[in-house]
């Protein structure tokens, strides 16, 4: 079987249209899809191989159809770094959000009233944002870069800790429902110091921003802000249904019988929750925003408005990618 019949795929994009939210979320249902972490290196490797051989124009093994292609290019993709092309840390795997989050955040909720849970689990938090950070790296990215993860992992760290222990000692005589949106505030407060120090190096130098084409314009300091921002908000957005419905519910529950007299299931019954919410929560708040984004030429600096104009290229809007 040859792949002149699959012609019509095109395996380096998603596979539904990233021009609407219902494409998007599709398209990521399937990147954080935490059955993939489950996947052993035989699978993962067969469907480099597939996917490989497919880019290659090579010939297919018989009987492969386009559902198998598919399924390939996102077993392929949950696994591969796409610059370096080499395995990535399990932890740091887009599908290994959901299965790592719910049990950080769970705990996050569950410890919350102690200083040395607190600092703990806030830690733990960040330590596992940096993975996600440095697996997920760009592969051609500059040394000094490591410099700046460690800032950002540092500045983080002691934000979300400092807001924790802050609010928890501002809300102890308040209700109880109140104390356990405290960890929430400490993440968002975290993601707020880790995104832009994370990505500070686009800030002072700008990002890439193309025409609809993929024609290079230039480097834009403004697109980067707005990038930084999308993400920032999808970031938070992630993690307000896992830290808001269930500290609700368990606040209820901890005024019933279950639960007084079978205190160990409170961090089991926790987690769960977390889970739930987060195999929604991720992949549509990842689809909050397109991954190609774009901003209004109008808005750009003026010299690389000056640039557009003196190239004679007729255009409203120019495109970046804005991360994840």
């Amino acid at each position: 079987m040859t792949s002149d019949q699959f012609s019509h795929l095109d395996l380096s994009k998603p596979r539904w249209p990233q021009d609407n939210y219902t494409g998007r979320a599709k398209h990521f249902f399937t990147v954080t899809n935490p059955l993939n972490v489950l996947l052993s290196s035989k699978d993962l490797d067969a469907a480099k191989k597939l996917v490989t051989t497919f880019n290659n124009q090579e010939p297919l093994p018989p009987g492969t159809t386009e559902q198998d292609l598919w399924k390939a290019k996102y077993r392929y993709d949950s696994a591969f770094h796409p610059d370096t092309k080499e395995k990535m840390l399990i932890f740091g795997r887009m599908s290994a959000q959901v299965p790592m989050n719910m049990t950080i955040t769970g705990c996050m909720l569950t410890f919350y009233r102690t200083t040395p849970a607190i600092v703990f689990w806030q830690w733990t938090n960040q330590s596992f944002n940096a993975i996600v950070n440095y697996t997920n790296r760009s592969g051609d990215a500059p040394l000094s870069t490591k410099q700046t993860d460690f800032t950002s992992y540092a500045c983080a760290t002691t934000g979300a800790v400092g807001t924790a222990l802050a609010l928890n000692s501002m809300t102890k005589k308040l209700p109880a429902l109140v104390g356990r949106f405290v960890p929430f505030a400490a993440v968002a407060c975290a993601n707020c110091i880790n995104i832009p120090l994370m990505r500070s190096r686009e800030l002072t130098e700008g990002i890439t921003v193309t025409t609809k084409d993929g024609e290079v314009i230039g480097e834009s300091k403004t697109a980067a802000k707005k990038a930084i921002v999308q993400v920032t908000v999808s970031r938070i957005g992630m993690a307000v249904p896992g830290m808001v419905i269930p500290p609700i519910i368990m606040n209820r529950m901890s005024k019933g019988a279950f639960l007084k007299r079978f205190p160990l299931m409170n961090a089991p019954i926790q987690v769960g929750l977390v889970g739930l919410s987060l195999i929604f929560a991720t992949p549509l708040c990842c689809a909050l925003f397109p991954q190609q984004s774009s901003i209004a030429t109008g808005k750009l600096e003026q010299n690389l408005q000056h640039d557009i104009k003196n190239r004679g290229l007729q255009v409203a809007e120019v495109y970046f990618n804005k991360g994840l």
